[in-house]
């Protein structure tokens, strides 16, 4: 059975875009592999707090070494590392907001890029720790940028999932989606490129 993890990080409910890309990679999935398990978190609903000094230092302590203050402080860092380290594939809806992708989607990258849980050290040189997964990014932009901003976002996201060891990403981007004459066309563009490579 096939473990898929579906990060929705749109405020845009049943109207986005990126959540409706999503959608349309994980029904391809399971056209292929019927008995695949999918998970959602919504951190547009319930988001992560922000990475804070109590979250980032009980995430330094060993789990048989915490205090329940600690446990309480990592509990949502542990979810979220037990939700990835469990996933086969990760399929992620990136809507674009103010020139960059949503802060509660940052948030919940914070909980899981933890040393010796996602990647290490311990060898002299990073080493992700994340093997065997697929990522799959989908972005939905609402104008249409040529100026390299879209790029800019996409190569920091492969760097930090290639840091913890992601390095099979596939990515799928809509733009214009907030402009009349270009949403309809470009959003069936998108899944139907979506249809043809995971056929």
């Amino acid at each position: 059975m096939t473990n898929i993890l579906n990060i929705q990080t749109s405020i845009s409910g049943e109207n986005s875009v990126s959540n409706k890309l999503s959608q349309t990679v994980i029904n391809q999935l399971l056209d292929k592999n019927p008995d695949s398990k999918v998970r959602v978190r919504d951190l547009a609903l319930n988001p992560i707090p922000h990475l804070g000094i109590h979250h980032f230092s009980a995430s330094r302590v060993p789990d048989e070494e915490k205090n329940d203050e600690q446990k309480e402080a990592s509990k949502y860092s542990d979810e979220a590392l037990n939700e990835i380290q469990e996933a086969d594939i990760i399929v992620i809806g990136v809507p674009f907001y103010n020139f960059t992708f949503p802060s509660t989607l940052k948030s919940w990258i914070d909980s899981i890029a933890v040393a010796g849980k996602t990647f290490s050290y311990a060898d002299g040189t990073p080493k992700g720790l994340l093997q065997n997964k697929k990522l799959y990014l989908n972005f939905a932009i609402g104008g249409v940028y040529e100026n390299g901003l879209i790029e800019n976002m996409e190569h920091y996201l492969k760097t930090l999932f290639g840091f913890i060891g992601i390095t099979d990403v596939e990515v799928f981007k809509s733009q214009g989606m907030m402009v009349p004459q270009l949403k309809d066309e470009n959003f069936s563009k998108t899944v139907s490129e979506i249809e043809t490579a995971l056929a």
